[in-house]
Formats: C-alpha cells, sequence, structure tokens
C-alpha cells in the first residue's frame, strides 16, 4: 500500500514544535485560529502535490533552470527555495474552506537521494497539513528512499512496507495510486495489480497517479518516459472507466488526452525546469460527473494562477 500519514492532533502537533526548538512553520496561534473554526472536510476534494524537493537545509536554494542543454544563460538562471514553497503550499491548503480530505504528494519528497535528515524535515514541514485533519498520501519518486522515510513512521507495519501501491475510494471516484519506483518501471506484476484493482471496481470512475511520465515529455527539457509507459497506457487505453493518469517528474504543467484517457502532468512545488514557468499545487474537485482542476501558483501573480482544466469522469450524453 502506499505510505500513508494520517492526521494528527494539533496537541501532538505543537509539542513537536517545541521539542525542535519552536521551528514550526505555521505559527502555533495561526493553527489555532484554522482549527477553532470547525472547518469541514470535504471527500470529495484533493489537494495534488508534487516534486516538492525537500532538503536538509530549509534555507537551500536551487537553479532548476540549470540543467544540461537549458536555454537559459548562466546569468539569468531562476533560484528557488524549496522548504518555502512547500511552507506556502501548506498554508494554501490549510486556509481552504472546505478542506481536502486527501492530499497526494505524487513522488521526490525530497531533493537528493532520499536522506534520512532529507526525510525528517520533509515530515516536519508537512505536519501542518496533517495538524489540520488531511491526510496525506505519498507516492515514490526517483529522488525518495523508501526505506529512509520508513524509518520516521513508526507506526507503519511491517506488512505495509515494499511496493507502496493501493487504492483511495472516494465517494465519486477511485484514486489509484502506483509505484514507478527510482527508475520509472512498473513491473509486470504490479501492471496486473492494477488491472485486477481496476476490473473489480468498474462502477466508478478510476484517477491513476505515478511519478514518471508515460512518454517523453514535450516540454521544455527532454525527459524519457518510463520504460514500460506504453503497457500502461494500453491497459488504461481498455477500460473506459480509466478516466486520466496523473505523473510528476517533469515539473510542468501539462494536458493531454487520448480518447477517454485524460493525461496530466503536475508541476512542481518547488523548481522548475523552464525559464518563468509556472510551479505549484493543483485543487482538484470531484463532481458526479468531472475532476475540476484548478492550478494555484507559489507566485498568485503568475499568468498561469488559477488555470483550470476538467477531466471528464463519465461519458457525454449523446
Amino acid at each position: 500500500m502506499p505510505i500513508i500519514l494520517p492526521p494528527i492532533t494539533r496537541r501532538k502537533f505543537l509539542r513537536h514544535s517545541i521539542a525542535i526548538g519552536g521551528t514550526s512553520i505555521i505559527a502555533p496561534s495561526q493553527l489555532a485560529s484554522t482549527v477553532s473554526e470547525a472547518v469541514h472536510l470535504d471527500q470529495n476534494r484533493v489537494a495534488l502535490l508534487s516534486d516538492t524537493h525537500i532538503s536538509v537545509d530549509p534555507d537551500s536554494v536551487y537553479p532548476g533552470t540549470k540543467w544540461p542543454g537549458s536555454p537559459v544563460k548562466d546569468s539569468e538562471h531562476e533560484w528557488v527555495n524549496m522548504a518555502n514553497c512547500l511552507t506556502q503550499t501548506a498554508k494554501s491548503v490549510i486556509a481552504l474552506n472546505p478542506r481536502p480530505a486527501n492530499l497526494i504528494i505524487n513522488g521526490d519528497c525530497t531533493h537528493s537521494n532520499g536522506k534520512e535528515a532529507e526525510c525528517k524535515e520533509f515530515l516536519r514541514l508537512i505536519e501542518p497539513i496533517r495538524a489540520a485533519g488531511i491526510t496525506i498520501h505519498v507516492t515514490v519518486g526517483n529522488h525518495d528512499n523508501r526505506k529512509n522515510l520508513w524509518k520516521l513512521l513508526p507506526f507503519l507495519k511491517k506488512e505495509h512496507m515494499g511496493i507502496q501501491a493501493g487504492v483511495i475510494e472516494l465517494p465519486r471516484a477511485n484514486l489509484v495510486l502506483l509505484d514507478s519506483g527510482r527508475k520509472g518501471v512498473l513491473g509486470n506484476e504490479q501492471l496486473n495489480w492494477l488491472a485486477q484493482q481496476l476490473d473489480e471496481r468498474v462502477k466508478k470512475p478510476a484517477l491513476i497517479f505515478s511519478h514518471f511520465n508515460p512518454y517523453s515529455n514535450r516540454g521544455v527539457r527532454p525527459i524519457n518516459g518510463m520504460s514500460d509507459g506504453a503497457s500502461l497506457l494500453k491497459l488504461l487505453a481498455k477500460r473506459k472507466h480509466a478516466r486520466a493518469y496523473f505523473y510528476g517528474h517533469t515539473h510542468e504543467w501539462q494536458h493531454d488526452r487520448r480518447d477517454h484517457l485524460h493525461l496530466v502532468n503536475q508541476p512542481a512545488v518547488s523548481y522548475y525546469f523552464g525559464k518563468g514557468h509556472a510551479h505549484g499545487w493543483v485543487d482538484m474537485n470531484l463532481t458526479e460527473m468531472s475532476a475540476y482542476l484548478e492550478l494555484n501558483c507559489i507566485n498568485p501573480k503568475h499568468k498561469q494562477h488559477g488555470d483550470r482544466r476538467q477531466v471528464f469522469l463519465q461519458n457525454k450524453k449523446k
């Protein structure tokens, strides 16, 4: 099953904040005011994050526009503070009313290779979200180390370790989380598992999540698709109730469609590869007929802030 971080009590959050020297990213007084307002949790609203890339040092910045072959000049690279981006995102999600009952982080939680200290800092930064009553679901990306993350989750049982795949059953859709690992491979066993899960749940639309792009990126930075991406897309194409595949990895906000299947490329919360590109998170609201997606940029003045997309959960009636 995927890594699930259940909500924590406000008391536990405050106690942990004091234990680590009062370095919580959201002031206890601010959290108290939001909790006391008895904000409703909406099972049909899901916050979608990807590529948070948290470093050990909360002051660390990184130039996402600097990569081999980048057209950006050395003097014009744009540096991003990853911890600050996640902090802003947490505040935005907590401020929603109603709040999403669930939040998905679709891989690459950590910046380098998933060092234990990076995992610890990542968990610290998302604690306010859990204290706000929201359940967090985590998929594995190529920068993550699942074993180091497991060490820091004492409530995680041994039978929950291994392939991090599972199904979140919501009132209007089933969300299927896959484990594309560190090399972008699902494998036959997991593909067979996915087919079985979808075939057992044909009466409700399914949205599938995994970190890697299923085909070569058509955005600013050339990035190869996952090795068995074609097999995944073939499997989903055969099942009309599989309505969308959500992925991260390319750090771009993109939307494609193949017949009934929508392909949604989530933007990175952290840095971006193209100069001036959007980064942020997606607010997903589920209705009987559609999943409405709204981009929330870290910079609310960005031209794409508030960009909306629609994923059809049912075939249009003729």
